[in-house]
């Protein structure tokens, strides 16, 4: 009973459907999702899946994240529609999709396409995996021009006829894999998101990334890819110094307002989807050099005695904790642990021999983090991440970065990311 959960629920409700919405924790834990239903007459099962409910139901849709259990794969043998909120949000909306994925930098990409296609004068809707799920304001999937919708892997797994006249893949590195057996189990949910589309669609993919580029060949929409190290003239690419998409200048690298290597992957990829879903180069440019960046993603804090301080809280996984310590050219001190997701950490051990001057864990992942980075920078394990602050505080000198960028979930010691981020 999360919060696209509730939505989809409440949206079906709307429409006359019974509906009973199931959750494994007990009803005294869920007064405030309870609530959130409303007045209507949704029917409520705590503390356990019943199977009955699952085999006799006409329709079950799954919030994202929710394990592979039992109750479903018998409802699906049973021959039980199983889809996710998102594809029954597609289904009751009459607007084209730009839909955006990837490991690291969903977020930042799917709130720059929004403002550019809002800049450009287009009506949009920016829903999903960031802020509102795609059916809390279901008035609002009627009458846009665009629905951009970030996306995760949980979010595709169970889509059927969701097409995206837009798909953008960022990034495919290991993440959630105390989901999916394998880093190619989770890269095929990614790849969900261009199953269906057309040959008139566009799938912006990311050259730069081996995993990504490899599904351009079992794409039948028109790829359009990205890249900092190649130029490909039906994409985006870097010609001294300025950002071009299919042959003409968007902007100087320099005037983009976000900084830092994955920022310019994230800028590229933003705006080859927008330029395809209809805005025009001179509002791109101009989101490109107004965006500050969103919270929680290399978000700059404060700088005291010549120590600046960063929270990265978002950075989650190996992949954006490396983007993250190799955009620092100054000593860094980084806090990371919390919540073991699954990965392997020992990718890490080079650069942080590199650039961390000093790493301090925190959280149930720390004594796993420390094993696999087998001593590479100076390591010291702190209780709280108040503790962690503290000693980062006292340990770094003139110059030195005290970079927040866990490579963790924060569910361990914190509501989530945002949580951990504030405090």
């Amino acid at each position: 009973m999360a919060r696209s959960g509730i939505a989809a629920a409440r949206v079906l409700h709307s429409l006359d459907a019974r509906v009973t919405i199931t959750d494994k924790k007990p009803l005294g834990q869920l007064a405030e999702q309870v609530q959130a239903l409303g007045q209507g007459e949704i029917k409520v099962e705590a503390g356990g899946h019943p199977d009955r409910i699952f085999v006799e139901a006409e329709l079950i849709v799954l919030s994202p994240g929710v394990p592979k259990i039992p109750q479903v794969l018998a409802a699906r043998r049973h021959g039980v529609p199983v889809i996710s909120e998102l594809e029954l949000g597609w289904l009751l909306s009459d607007a084209p999709f730009v839909g955006i994925t990837g490991t690291n930098g969903k977020s930042t990409v799917t709130t720059l396409v929004g403002l550019m296609l809002k800049k450009a004068g287009k009506k949009v809707l920016v829903a999903g995996n960031i802020g509102n799920a795609l059916t809390e304001t279901p008035d609002l999937l009627h009458g846009q021009d665009w629905i951009v919708v970030e996306l995760s892997s949980f979010q595709l797994e169970d889509i059927d006829t969701f097409r995206p006249r837009v798909a953008t893949v960022l990034n495919i590195t290991q993440d959630h894999l105390d989901r999916y057996k394998d880093i190619t189990e989770y890269g095929e949910a990614k790849a969900r998101i261009f199953e269906n589309q057309h040959r008139d669609d566009v799938l912006v993919l990311n050259f730069d990334d081996p995993l990504v580029r490899a599904l351009a060949s079992r794409a039948l929409s028109r790829v359009v890819p990205f890249s900092r190290s190649e130029q490909h003239e039906s994409g985006a690419y870097i010609e001294n110094g300025q950002l071009v998409v299919r042959g003409e200048t968007v902007c100087g690298i320099d005037e983009i307002r976000i900084k830092g290597v994955h920022n310019l992957e994230n800028a590229m990829a933003a705006s080859a989807a927008a330029l395809a879903a209809g805005a025009d180069r001179a509002s791109v440019a101009a989101v490109l050099r107004e965006f500050p960046g969103l919270e929680h993603r290399l978000e700059f804090v404060r700088e005291k005695d010549g120590v600046t301080y960063i929270n990265d809280s978002k950075g989650t996984n190996v992949g954006a904790v490396m983007k993250s310590v190799e955009g620092f050219t100054r000593p860094v001190i980084l806090i990371a642990g919390g919540l073991d997701k699954g990965s392997d950490f020992s990718p890490l051990a080079g650069l942080f021999k590199e650039r961390v001057k000093l790493l301090i864990l925190i959280g149930k992942a720390a004594g796993t983090m420390a094993g696999a980075l087998g001593g590479s920078t100076e390591t010291v394990f702190a209780k709280t991440l108040t503790d962690a602050v503290q000693l980062a505080a006292a340990r770094a000198t003139r110059g030195d970065v005290v970079l927040l960028s866990p490579a963790c979930a924060s569910f361990d010691m914190f509501k989530d990311f945002e949580d951990r981020g504030r405090q």
